[in-house]
Order: structure tokens, then C-alpha cells, then sequence
């Protein structure tokens, strides 16, 4: 009984340990025997030791998901947050060792001069000036009666809070980035000098790659000469075959004929929005004008040619089958010029907050200027500009310049295009009531208006289960051989690749965002020549693992490619350097089989070598050489070379080097980006996010 009542005790402390182990389970069921270490559940990151909770984190994506609405990929939305989070604690930290605070009275200046709070009614007094008082007093009574707006402000506080710890380091940071008149000098002449050369030059293609070995070994021991260039986070490389579930020839005749069967009842339909909905028909009736150039090639002769109930098709057209009836045929412009007057009402979109007018005094007022511009219409540009709420023209006098049928509101489109040149009349739509005048019209031709049924041509269950059996049966058959590759090119199906999947990524390359096929691929129960079977919208897809590259330093088989070629021109520039030895240049040519080449007026700014190519390391070589000594064996981005420089033209001195100094300090000032790329390099930065994203 004891043990009995110490279990009803704490009946809900296991209640809450058992619901957080559940919750963890569900997040990633291998964390399941790491439950009790705290690190594993709470910890999305850490910089310099300090901790990036989970809590923490999803306070912020939620944060950011409500500002940008569900228009950003989940994963889009985790990256931005952290790079966010990152920036927010980085700032912090260097200010904090700075010494530096920013405190309420700075987050409250700022918040008080942002003009949005300075020039709301609410806030300002009888005089229309900005009372502080007064907004203090609504953000109290936020914070009292209105817990989902005052949320809405803190957060926002702590966006300006943000940026001033940004904007404050990067002030004190750039303050001290100015530069001096004898840089300036220098810069100057970096620039400016001007230098003439003589060179023997062997370029690396004159020896074939063929006669150059590259072990494994060496490219291994390059990537750890340079690890910096080669550090890669985890990625994986998958190959897949996909098998879209397509509609067949069968299915499409099947559809047709079901179509063809309710033509004569469309004939005779008088209530054509009727008919389309009765039968189920995937488009809706469509009360615009057709040009011949807006429908379908197929049939466009036959409905120009055809007079009003006339029923054409069925006919293909975007995946779909359609049959299309002619219900009104008529002449109207292609482009229209023309005139108008807005005047907008409470409630009308885009109404700009001073407009107080009613929707009856709005029309109203339109029909007066209506009758004044039909007795006087010289006076039309003059009352656009006192009374049209669309400035973007007014100034104009209303002038719209000429537009074409699918630009305007319908309501204002059909009075222009139905209309006749000189026409004047109101017309409200959803921005207010328009008095228009309409000043050209051009090229008026033949349109139609059509109802028209259509359905899409989609695949039978018959071929549904047709495709699901060919993905299944090459999955079987990879299951049993093992070889991927080999079923795949027996069977003649194509193979596609995605190389470099990270951890974090969404999108799949070829099959767009599938994170549940990243997921599969960062399993550490997922090894490579696993393969596993996806049924997607649209397609089925087998995907197989090919490679597996963890965060470290890139695989030797991955870095050959860039590796080797950077390995062959220095053994090829061993080789050459030998053959570029002598006191002399035109008898180093001479052995060479080659020239002497000349390079005229080159500059560090410039440096390119008629007839080579841009070469700064040779020109830079070039640059603080003696002049006329012989210099052997010099190593640059397209060969080898012996050269010598010949004269050193300094440029004429400034009277001072004030626009290269400010030049060079504007340059330093306007890299905070880099500065702070580099702060962030130099941190202990520890990402776990796809330890919570991923199924590890």
C-alpha cells in the first residue's frame, strides 16, 4: 500500500516524464535512449558555448512563419531563423565585450521617431503634434487588455533592439576603418605604373595530362594542406528513376467519348453556367471576349468561321478536353486609349486612410463632373488633378496611355472596349467610382465569347496500377541483384542523379521539395546501396544512395576534380621550370622552339599579357623586379616563365590623394558583411539543427 500511495504521489511528474519522452520519440525516435541527457533534447546549437535551446528556436520560427505566412518552405524558414538567431547573439556578444549596453532608453528614441508613431492621430495631442504621453498610456493599456497586439509590439521592440546592436557595432567598427593619404598615394600608384617586359612563356598545355600521374595519395595530402578550401558538411548523393503515373492514348479516347456524348445535350442547353456545373465540368464559365490569338490553334479557324450556338471540339488543349460554344460574337478594339477621374469611397480597396466619403456621395460627386466634362471636356484634365485619388496620372489629367483588354478591372474594361471613341460615362468598380472618357481606340476586329467544358485528361485506375506495378517489379528486382545501375539500364529506364544533398535541404533536384527522400538519405540507418521506393504526387520514384560524405573534410574521390587539375599544372611546372633556365633570353626561346614576347603599358590594375592572357601573379613578379635582370622559372596561373622587365614608367604625381584615400575607406566601411562573415568564422559555432530536422 505504501508503494501503492508514493505511485499516486507522483502520478503526474510520470505523467509529464512520459509525455516528454513520447513528444522526443515522435521529433526523432533515435533519441529515444539519449532522453535523460538534456544537451540532445533542448540544444539546436551553440556558439562559444552557449546554448541555442529548441524552445528558443521554435519561438522564433513561429515568430518569423506569422510574418511571412506560409509562403516560405519550412526549411527556408529554419535557415533564415538560425542565420537570424546567429547574427542576433554575435552582435550581442561583441557589444557585451565591448562594454557597451543598449538599454531601454535607446530602444524607446528609436521607437518614438519611427514615422508611423509619430504621425498617428491616436498619439498626437489637440495640436496634431506627437505626445508621448499618450503613447506610453496605449502601450499600458496593450499590456493590460490586449495580450495578442502587446505581443505584436514586444516583438517588435526587440527587432529595433536588434538592429541597434547591429547598427551600434558596425558604427564603432566602421569609425575606425578610414584610411590615409599615403594609401591613398600608394594606391595610386599600384594602379597607375606602367611596365614594359620582355618574357619567354610555356604554357602548361604544351605538355599533355596524359603524361602526368596523379596518385590518390597526393590528392589527399593536398586537401590537408588546405583544409580551409575543402571543409564540407555532410551531403549525400542519390541516383532515382521515376515512373510518372501519365494518362494513356486508351485513357484519353475513354474521355472522349464520354464527351462526345454530351455535346448535343451543350447544343441545346440554354442555361450554359448550368450545364457546366451539372456536368461536373473542370472550367467555369468565362463572360470575357476571346481574340483569335487566345484560343487554341486547333479550332480558332473553326469558331471564327462559325456564327453564335455553333459547338466545337472536343479538342486538346493544356492536358485538358474541351468542347466550346459560341455564345456572343463581336467587334472590339485590340487597345484603348483613355481618361479617368477616380473618386473612392469608404471601404473601397486601396482607399487611402483620409478618405471619409460614403459610396452615395462618392457617386454623386462623379455624376456632377460627369455632367460638367460632357458640357465642357477641356475641362477633364483640370478636375482629374483636383479631384482623382489616383495620383500615378492625375498629374497627367487622368491620362491611362493606351492598354490592352486583360489590363483593366472587368467593369472598366468592358465600358472602353464595348464603347466608341469620345465616349464619356461612370463606371464604378472595386476602387470607386471612375468617370472615363475614352480618347482612342485601334485596331478593332472579331472576338468571341465561349463556354466551354472541359475535363482533364488523367490517368485510370487501370493505368495507375499499371505504372505502381512497374516501380514495384524494378524494386523487387534491385532488391534481389543488388545492382541498381545494372536493372535500371536492362530495363532502359532513365537514370537520374542528385549530388550534394545536405542535411537541411528541401529540394531535391529533378523532383523539387521532397524532404521525406532527404530524411530517408540522412537515416544512420541508411547506408550506401540502400534504395527505397517513394509514391509522389504524380510518380512513384526509386532512389538509391550512392555516396555519403560526412562533415569533415571532402572525400579524396570528391575533390578529384578540382584537385587534379590544380596537381597537374604543378608537376607540369616543374617540368617547364627546367626548361626555362639561362642568362639569356633569346637563347632560352631558342631551346624552347619558341619567341620572345613583349608586354607594353601593363599595370597591376590590367594585368594582362598580349597574347597570353590575364596573368597577376607574373605581372605582380614584374612589378617589384629589377629592371633589365633576368628572371628564370616563374610560376603563373596559364604557364611558365623567364622574363625581364625593361622600363617602369611611375605616374605623374598628384597634387594630393584625397579621392583614392576616401576611395579606399569607403570600400573598408562598406564591408560590414565581411566583417561580420569573419566574426562568425572565428567562433566555435555548433549547428544541431539536423539532429531535430533530420531522422539520424
Amino acid at each position: 500500500m505504501a508503494v501503492l500511495s508514493k505511485i499516486r504521489e507522483r502520478s503526474m511528474f510520470l505523467i509529464i516524464i512520459i509525455g516528454l519522452a513520447l513528444f522526443a520519440f515522435v521529433l526523432d525516435p533515435s533519441t529515444l535512449g539519449d532522453f535523460f541527457n538534456s544537451n540532445k533534447i533542448n540544444e539546436v546549437g551553440q556558439i562559444n558555448g552557449e546554448s541555442i535551446t529548441r524552445q528558443e528556436f521554435i519561438q522564433e520560427l513561429e515568430s518569423y512563419k506569422q510574418q511571412v505566412g506560409n509562403s516560405v518552405p519550412e526549411m527556408q524558414a529554419v535557415n533564415t531563423v538560425w542565420e537570424n538567431i546567429l547574427r542576433k547573439k554575435i552582435y550581442q556578444n561583441q557589444l557585451n565585450e565591448a562594454g557597451i549596453t543598449i538599454g531601454e532608453s535607446d530602444v524607446w528614441n528609436e521607437l518614438i521617431a519611427i514615422p508611423f508613431v509619430q504621425n498617428n492621430p491616436e498619439y498626437q495631442n489637440e495640436a496634431g503634434l506627437f505626445d508621448e504621453q499618450k503613447f506610453k498610456q496605449f502601450l499600458a493599456d496593450t499590456k493590460e487588455n490586449n495580450k495578442e497586439l502587446w505581443a505584436q509590439w514586444s516583438s517588435y521592440m526587440g527587432q529595433i533592439r536588434d538592429n541597434l546592436s547591429t547598427t551600434t557595432y558596425n558604427n564603432l567598427i566602421t569609425a575606425g576603418l578610414g584610411a590615409s593619404l599615403k594609401e591613398g598615394e600608394s594606391e595610386y600608384l599600384y594602379e597607375n605604373t606602367k611596365l614594359n617586359a620582355e618574357f619567354v612563356y610555356l604554357p602548361y598545355t604544351s605538355i599533355s595530362d596524359s603524361l602526368v600521374k596523379i596518385k590518390k595519395s597526393e590528392v589527399e595530402s593536398y586537401i590537408k594542406k588546405h583544409e580551409d578550401d575543402y571543409k564540407v558538411d555532410a551531403s549525400r548523393d542519390i541516383n532515382y528513376v521515376t515512373f510518372e503515373i501519365l494518362p494513356t492514348v486508351e485513357d484519353e479516347n475513354v474521355l472522349k467519348a464520354e464527351v462526345f456524348s454530351l455535346i448535343e445535350d451543350f447544343k441545346l442547353a440554354t442555361n450554359d453556367n448550368l450545364f457546366l456545373s451539372e456536368n461536373e465540368s473542370d472550367s467555369n464559365l468565362d463572360a470575357s471576349f476571346l481574340y483569335k490569338n487566345q484560343v487554341s490553334q486547333e479550332v480558332a479557324d473553326s469558331i471564327f468561321l462559325g456564327s453564335k450556338g455553333k459547338v466545337v471540339g472536343p479538342y486538346t488543349e493544356n492536358e485538358f478536353l474541351k468542347v466550346s460554344k459560341i455564345t456572343e460574337i463581336s467587334r472590339i478594339p485590340d487597345s484603348v486609349k483613355a481618361s479617368h477621374i477616380l473618386i473612392p469611397f469608404i471601404g473601397a480597396q486601396r482607399v487611402a486612410p483620409e478618405v471619409t466619403r460614403t459610396e452615395e456621395s462618392a457617386k454623386k460627386l462623379a455624376d456632377s463632373i460627369l455632367q460638367v466634362v460632357k458640357g465642357k471636356s477641356d475641362k477633364f484634365a483640370i478636375l482629374a488633378k483636383e479631384f482623382s485619388s489616383d495620383k500615378s496620372n492625375s498629374d497627367k489629367g487622368g491620362d491611362l496611355d493606351w492598354f490592352t483588354y486583360t489590363r483593366m478591372t472587368t467593369e472598366f474594361r468592358d465600358y472602353t472596349f464595348t464603347g466608341k471613341k469620345g465616349d464619356l460615362g461612370v463606371v464604378k468598380t472595386a476602387f470607386g467610382f471612375h468617370v472615363i472618357k475614352i480618347d482612342d481606340q485601334k485596331n478593332i476586329q472579331n472576338v468571341v465569347k465561349l463556354a466551354t467544358f472541359s475535363r482533364k485528361i488523367i490517368p485510370s485506375e487501370a493505368t495507375e496500377n499499371s505504372i505502381f506495378r512497374n516501380a514495384e517489379e524494378f524494386s523487387l528486382a534491385v532488391s534481389k541483384d543488388n545492382k541498381f545501375m545494372d536493372v535500371a539500364n536492362k530495363k532502359k529506364f532513365t537514370v537520374k542523379p542528385a549530388i550534394g544533398i545536405k542535411a537541411l535541404d528541401e529540394n531535391v533536384p529533378g523532383l523539387g521539395n521532397q524532404r521525406q527522400i532527404v530524411t530517408w538519405a540522412f537515416n544512420k540507418y541508411t547506408k550506401v546501396g540502400d534504395f527505397k521506393r517513394f509514391d509522389l504526387e504524380g510518380l512513384h520514384v526509386v532512389v538509391y544512395l550512392t555516396a555519403s560524405q560526412e562533415k569533415g573534410l571532402m572525400s579524396a574521390d570528391k575533390a578529384i576534380n578540382s584537385v587534379r587539375p590544380i596537381l597537374v599544372n604543378e608537376k607540369k611546372a616543374e617540368i617547364l621550370a627546367k626548361k626555362l633556365q639561362g642568362s639569356n633570353l633569346q637563347s632560352i626561346a631558342k631551346s624552347n622552339n619558341t619567341n620572345v614576347k613583349a608586354a607594353e603599358g601593363v599595370t597591376l590594375k590590367s594585368p594582362t599579357l598580349s597574347g597570353v592572357g590575364v596573368e597577376p601573379k607574373i605581372v605582380g613578379a614584374m612589378y617589384n623586379a629589377q629592371q633589365n635582370k633576368i628572371y628564370n622559372s616563374i610560376v603563373g596561373d596559364r604557364g611558365v616563365y623567364a622574363f625581364k622587365m625593361t622600363k617602369k614608367e611611375i605616374p605623374v604625381a598628384l597634387p594630393n590623394y584625397e579621392i583614392n584615400r576616401k576611395r579606399i575607406s569607403d570600400i573598408r566601411k562598406n564591408s560590414t558583411y565581411k566583417m561580420y562573415e569573419a566574426i562568425k568564422k572565428a567562433l566555435d559555432i555548433e549547428d544541431n539543427r539536423a539532429n531535430v530536422y533530420s531522422v539520424n
